[in-house]
């Protein structure tokens, strides 16, 4: 376990960088660009989550089947197993540039009406890039899967966190010189493909990597595509929630809208990495589980157990955002992007049921019981398109955020809950009950937040900054005497009086080699 407490204690270190690239970052990114140029950008970068979900699936699959021969210790199968992969992700690679120039020849007739001719021609140079970025990584991107389902997540989060670091370092001095969006691309991709060049050297390395390319194994493999088919599917889901309504805007409402949603997207999208930074580590660990034959009782005990330190986080955050948001946003994006908090908290509020529960997704994956889930959500985000264009036509970012919100409730909530209960065999009684008793505190928090939010004036940084502060006394105290289990309590102490805590990153990254 030592390998994930680790991983966790670098994941959020990795989201406090993200964070910070964030809050520095982006103010000067958007003021230099504009916020056309901005939108622009944040348009293109929907068009390449579409890039991403090219990999169908198969990310996933690397880690649960390469995780299963490592709890049999079946070194043959999972050199087949690479080779395989490897030549997979080859074709896929060679997909992706024949895709990517279809589109390419496509871009006027879609954006035509929304765009002006010199936005048209910067998005065509950027999508070229993305073309290239993909059709590399995607072959590379086997030796990443392999070291998570090694669960080698010290290395994994160190190289998440220079590529954090080192792309705006790089970005910045560019962007004071006049350069603008195609720059921006140019380097996220040559930081990327350095960052995946490192996944290879560990990879042969440190792990002995190896690759046979001989007989496929064809029953094996079909039940890989049978099992990534409806892992696709689930991402297809993603990609139409976080990246859809970008897509529709910048078609029905120009760069502008599209700017503002992209910010509200920035804010969600590091509150989505609070709890997948936690849970994204235990789909080895679980696969290893179900390969034993763990029971429901004990997938139970760690859904709820994870769930609970989710929740922890995630409910301070939602909370401090519904008080403090929108001065936040107009401090430090701009009253331009007022609009954003409205579509952050339209969306944050059922999004945080699924990222509280989403240990249960690595139990589904490990049960290779995922249809469910990925038939009722695509159903779900088909819903969420149609529902999107006319609300987005309308009422704009607010109005295909609403669209999102629907699907969450129907689909990741209602739906899900019922599938984890009755089919899957978690007690989500215990589960429910446990996050309504934790909610207690919270709720407290958030009536003191209210009434301190009322007693200080707003006059800049300094009295913001103070008001979050007591807000997060109150909700620290509260939940530590409210809420905290012996256990969570047992653990924030271990972690606060481990002498080892300061020289973890030399000790971890010791082990791991």
């Amino acid at each position: 376990m030592n390998s994930i407490k680790n991983g966790v204690i670098l994941s959020y270190l990795s989201l406090i960088f993200t964070i910070l690239v964030a809050l520095l970052y982006t103010p000067i990114m958007i003021r230099l660009l504009g916020q056309s140029d901005y939108g622009l950008y944040a348009l293109i970068g929907s068009v390449a989550a579409y890039f991403s979900i090219m990999d169908m699936g198969l990310g996933n699959a690397i880690i649960r089947y390469t995780a299963r021969n490592r709890a049999v210790g079946d070194k043959v199968a999972e050199s087949k197993l690479n080779g395989m992969f490897l030549i997979l992700y080859s074709l896929l690679g060679g997909f992706v540039l024949i895709a990517g120039f279809i589109f390419l020849n496509k871009v006027d007739n879609i954006f035509g009406s929304s765009l002006t001719l010199v936005e048209i021609k910067k998005a065509k140079i950027m999508i070229i890039i993305l073309i290239i970025n993909f059709a590399i990584s995607f072959p590379l991107g086997v030796f990443g899967s392999i070291m998570q389902a090694y669960e080698k997540f010290v290395p994994i989060k160190l190289t998440v966190i220079v590529r954090t670091l080192l792309t705006p370092l790089v970005t910045i001095p560019l962007l004071y010189l006049g350069y603008g969006t195609v720059s921006m691309v140019l380097i996220t991709t040559l930081v990327n493909i350095m960052c995946l060049l490192f996944s290879v050297y560990y990879s042969f390395k440190y792990l002995k990597t190896r690759f046979y390319f001989g007989k496929i194994d064809y029953q094996l493999l079909k039940e890989i595509l049978i099992y990534s088919f409806f892992v696709f599917l689930g991402v297809i889901v993603d990609q139409i929630y976080w990246n859809t309504d970008q897509f529709i805007l910048g078609i029905v409402a120009g760069t502008i809208p599209v700017a503002v949603y992209a910010i509200a997207m920035q804010f969600i999208k590091i509150y989505m990495q609070f709890s997948t930074s936690i849970s994204g580590m235990f789909l080895p660990r679980v696969s290893m589980m179900v390969a034993n034959e763990a029971s429901s009782l004990e997938l139970t005990e760690l859904m709820v157990k994870y769930g609970r330190l989710q929740y922890i986080i995630m409910s301070y955050i939602l909370s401090g955002f519904i008080l403090f948001g929108q001065p936040f946003i107009n401090m430090w994006a701009g009253i331009n992007y007022r609009d954003a908090y409205y579509i952050i908290i339209l969306i944050m509020l059922p999004l945080s049921i699924p990222l509280i529960q989403n240990v249960g997704v690595s139990i589904l994956y490990a049960k290779n019981l995922q249809g469910f889930r990925s038939l009722i959500l695509i159903t779900i985000a088909i819903l969420n398109v149609i529902i999107s264009l006319p609300l987005a036509k309308e009422f704009g970012g607010i109005g295909a955020a609403l669209a999102t919100t629907v699907s969450l409730i129907v689909g990741n909530i209602v739906c899900m809950n019922i599938y984890y209960h009755y089919k899957i065999g978690i007690n989500m009684k215990n589960f429910w009950v446990n996050i309504i008793l934790m909610s207690v505190p919270v709720l407290i928090a958030m009536f003191i937040g209210a009434g301190i939010n009322y007693m200080i004036e707003e006059r800049g940084v300094f009295f913001f900054s103070l008001k979050v502060l007591f807000f997060s006394i109150a909700f620290v105290s509260l939940m530590w005497s409210l809420g905290f289990n012996k256990y969570e309590k047992n653990l924030v102490l271990s972690i606060l009086k481990s002498s080892k805590l300061l020289f973890f990153l030399k000790d971890a990254t010791h082990k791991e080699v």
